[in-house]
């Protein structure tokens, strides 16, 4: 799937539009038969086919059959208004809008054991932004307060200091600020001289004077030009002693707080900082959650926007950009843009370090492309916790008002309120939770479908596996702690969207019924399925078909080999994903595990031992079956076909995970 290019002033008019996706229509038109045929298809089965001389085995492939059904027809629902999104850059919108008006922006990197090396490449970077300095913090939450990563932000702060950009704007400043000064001490001149005629006049009126000489007169005269100096607006002839003194003193008060507003600016040409957070020992610290919440409430950052970066995604300059417009409406009447009710804009997530073949399936188009298309397409695109811009306002906002609920039930987690009070501390994936509580609040989402940073994808099984098990432990407890089909302020599309992905991580167990009952059958002969002949063909070979070709249309675009990846991966993931589900349900203590960013060395047949299991009685069943053929043992051969072709088929699917365990990367010559 190609990112969406920069698009050009001329390209089309006003300053964003949407389309559906291309091949939409087909797509509707062939889920609408998918799902005809697959519930025609799942009405015989369960009328005609159930072998009720083996329940123990026909039920639970009865079961997984429904469940893969509700799944598919929540898939195509959630596909049914892909949007494809373009927006002009911040700098070409029609009205424009002056750099001196763009918002104040900080950038969070976060950080907890990663290498210095690692997070200095993304710290440049995000100051090497296309975006006016003094409108810019990057700010660096390191969760392990490591001396290390302590000493690089200081050297990195030292370098931006004296890089060109930071020194014109510095002299700028300074240029500014000495011309405020002079005009300071122009007004303390003419401030005594206000004072001096002020006293003449007094004495006049009280008789100690007759008549004005000629220093008086002067000091008229420059109480005068006092006037016409700071408002050239004011009659010259008006100039009662107390209306000078107070407009002077007016004037004064301005150019003071103008002083300091462009000190303030000096000051915050430091545009790299160190956020280390205190880790009170038996409080919880909520891992991610809690060092971007420190960061909002620890007074150190204020920007209106807020953009969030793992340790190891690289930014693009031109990111802010491309982002930003997505939060402003103009306003034809008002004459000017206002903010509108965008809580999170969400770009897309590629990585740069991915080996020939993506051995570990992280390229992840489908989601980053028809996936969040449609959600996005219906208010619900999903948050992923990096290369996304959130604002402040919302965050904050909705995070007090869960902070409040949560307060209300138990008041010892008053502790927490600097930890838990933006982004939700609720799950071990905070990025979904906190936009399902956005959106309940009645925010909206954007997807932007652009290449704007890349990132260091896990470089091992092992590390990839930690990743899953925490995105799948995460998400079901979501569904847990905050259902999202009894969460109010939800519509029912983003309810779906949300209930979908909890949906399908539990798929582990009906992957397993499909890839046993093969085995099963091979050195039983134990069918779940009564009828194998023709009744069966008729009903479940169009529906089969129907159901690739739509899935086909609905992955337009991506390699084949990627889609064929994904699958791979989510069958040979079943023994994770039961353990997550048993995990959370069984109420066992979940931590957020930070994912390695370098390889671990090593082969990891030991953590896939159920799919070696699996795999292996999958082969033995087949050349059992062929030593039957050979001796001519064999009942029912057309039935044994049947599985073999299954068989074989899972054991495509298997092979990724099992090559991924054994991979290593090629030695350079």
């Amino acid at each position: 799937m190609t990112s969406i290019p920069i698009v050009n002033n001329s390209t089309f008019s006003g300053n964003s539009r949407s389309k559906l996706k291309e091949r939409t229509l087909l797509f509707r038109y062939l889920a609408e038969i998918n799902l005809i045929f697959g519930a025609w298809y799942l009405q015989w089965r369960i009328t005609h086919s159930i072998n009720f001389d083996a329940l123990w085995l026909s039920i639970p492939l009865m079961l997984a059959e429904i469940y893969s059904y509700f799944g598919g027809v929540m898939f195509v629902v959630g596909l049914w208004r892909p949007l494809v999104r373009y927006v002009k850059s911040l700098d070409q919108l029609t009205p424009c809008i002056p750099r001196c008006d763009y918002p104040t922006v900080d950038i969070f990197i976060t950080c907890y054991n990663e290498s210095p090396e690692i997070i200095e490449q993304t710290a440049k970077a995000a100051l090497a932004i296309d975006y006016p300095a003094t409108k810019l913090q990057v700010y660096l939450l390191d969760d392990g307060n490591s001396a290390d990563m302590r000493a690089m932000a200081e050297k990195i702060c030292i370098e931006d200091l004296h890089s060109p950009q930071l020194q014109q704007e510095g002299d700028r400043i300074e240029a500014e600020l000495s011309g405020l000064f002079e005009r300071l001490k122009q007004l303390e001149s003419l401030t005594l001289n206000s004072q001096a005629s002020s006293q003449w006049l007094q004495d006049l009126s009280s008789g100690k004077v007759q008549t004005l000489d000629k220093k008086a007169a002067e000091l008229l005269e420059g109480m005068q030009q006092s006037l016409v100096w700071f408002d050239t607006s004011q009659s010259s002839n008006d100039f009662s002693p107390n209306t000078v003194l107070d407009r002077l003193t007016n004037e004064r008060h301005k150019l003071e707080a103008a002083i300091r507003q462009k000190e303030q600016e000096l000051v915050e040409l430091n545009r790299f900082r160190y956020i280390a957070r205190p880790k009170t020992p038996g409080v919880a610290h909520h891992a991610k959650a809690g060092n971007i919440n420190y960061a909002i409430f620890s007074g150190e950052t204020s920007g209106e926007f807020i953009v969030t970066l793992d340790a190891d995604h690289i930014l693009k300059p031109q990111f802010l950009k491309r982002v930003l417009p997505y939060f402003y409406t103009y306003n034809i009447f008002a004459g000017k843009y206002e903010s509108n009710r965008i809580a999170f804009v969400q770009t897309r997530q590629d990585f740069y370090n991915l080996p020939p073949g993506d051995p570990f399936g992280h390229r992840a188009n489908l989601f980053y492309g028809p996936l969040q298309q449609g959600k996005d397409g219906m208010n619900a695109a999903f948050y992923t916790g990096t290369n996304a811009m959130l604002r402040r306002e919302a965050l904050v906002s909705v995070g007090l008002q869960n902070f409040s609920d949560e307060y209300a039930k138990d008041e010892k987690r008053l502790d927490e309120f600097d930890l838990v009070g933006g982004v939700s501390s609720n799950s071990i994936t905070e990025d979904m939770n906190t936009a399902m509580r956005l959106h309940s609040a009645g925010w909206k989402s954007i997807y932007h479908n652009e290449r704007l940073a890349e990132g260091l994808a896990p470089e091992d099984l092992s590390s990839t596996l930690k990743q899953r098990l925490r995105w799948a432990q995460g998400t079901i407890q979501v569904l847990v702690r905050e259902n999202p089909l009894t969460k109010p302020g939800l519509s029912f599309w983003q309810r779906l969207h949300y209930f979908k992905t909890m949906y399908s991580y539990f798929s582990g167990f009906a992957t397993l019924v499909f890839i046993c009952c093969p085995i099963i059958y091979f050195f039983t002969e134990i069918v779940p399925v009564k009828s194998y002949g023709s009744d069966f063909a008729i009903h479940f070979f169009p529906a089969f078909i129907i159901n690739r070709l739509t899935f086909l249309t609905a992955t337009w675009g991506i390699p084949a080999r990627e889609v064929w990846r994904s699958e791979q991966y989510a069958t040979g993931l079943f023994p994770l994903l039961i353990q997550a589900v048993w995990s959370v349900f069984s109420g066992q203590p979940l931590k957020f595990q930070v994912t390695p960013k370098q390889r671990q060395s090593g082969i990891y047949l030991r953590l896939i031992i159920p799919q070696l299991i699996v795999f292996t009685l999958t082969i033995l069943g087949i050349l059992w079956t062929l030593i039957c053929f050979v001796t001519g043992h064999l009942h029912e051969p057309w039935v044994h076909l049947l599985n073999s072709t299954w068989a074989v088929y899972n054991l495509f699917l298997l092979s990724a995970i099992i090559r991924a365990a054994v991979w290593q990367p090629q030695k350079n010559a």
